[in-house]
């Protein structure tokens, strides 16, 4: 694998510039889960004649592409079974050890992008995208932006989408699990609200007062499309 797309490398490298250069056409969708990401980055790639990226569903081709050397997160977790990952920790254990919130992968996202075509553009969406990774492969701001959903948005969404206990009922403890997950995800979602804002990267707040339309119009202009 080339080093220069590799994370631990982009900052300050000579290849930052020409990186950042081949990724002038990407646009990045980021956020916490059941902020509404895959919904509106769907509709704005159809409404702007966009490519997009989905970066859940190359997951577990990025898995299969991954090794223990390089995701040592990821390879722990494949070793435990569902009650080891999501009843016997705590959500800040999960959260700490969580491979894809550890930014493991995040250079097979760029591999892939890198092996896309320029025209038409492309939008990346998922709660992958790490502002800390993401900044450095920013030409602009307005490339990025993400959505940071409130806790009672963020469990209505989940509650619609009908997979609220998906992963939890294959537990030995659906509801403790269930418990587990939702707190780590709203502690992930803090999290990104601290880096976001250190970073001075864009940001939208959705709460449940936000339409679908308003939130895709507002991350249009974010994105400046």
């Amino acid at each position: 694998m080339n080093d220069a797309i590799r994370p631990e490398h982009h900052a300050g490298a000579a290849d930052a510039a020409a990186l950042r250069a081949r990724l002038r056409h990407v646009y990045w969708i980021g956020g916490g889960s059941g902020a509404g990401k895959s919904t509106i980055a769907r509709r704005i790639a159809a409404r702007h004649g966009l490519r997009l990226y989905a970066t859940d569903e190359v997951m577990p081709d990025h898995a299969g592409r991954s090794t223990p050397e390089d995701s040592p997160f990821l390879s722990e977790f494949q070793a435990m079974d569902m009650d080891e990952r999501w009843v016997d920790r705590s959500p800040e254990t999960m959260l700490e050890t969580f491979h894809w919130f550890r930014g493991e992968g995040f250079h097979l996202i760029v591999e892939d992008l890198l092996r896309l075509p320029e025209k038409p553009g492309v939008i990346v969406e998922g709660f992958r995208l790490l502002p800390h990774l993401v900044m450095p492969l920013l030409t602009t701001p307005s490339q990025a932006v993400w959505l940071l959903p409130t806790p009672g948005f963020r469990r209505a969404a989940i509650d619609s989408r009908g997979s609220t206990w998906d992963i939890a009922r294959k537990t030995g403890d659906p509801e403790r699990a269930l418990r587990n997950l939702l707190e780590r995800d709203r502690m992930f979602t803090e999290r990104l609200y601290e880096q976001t804002r250190s970073l001075q990267l864009r940001v939208i707040e959705v709460d449940i007062t936000m339409t679908e339309d308003d939130l895709a119009g507002r991350v249009t202009e974010a994105l400046r499309l």
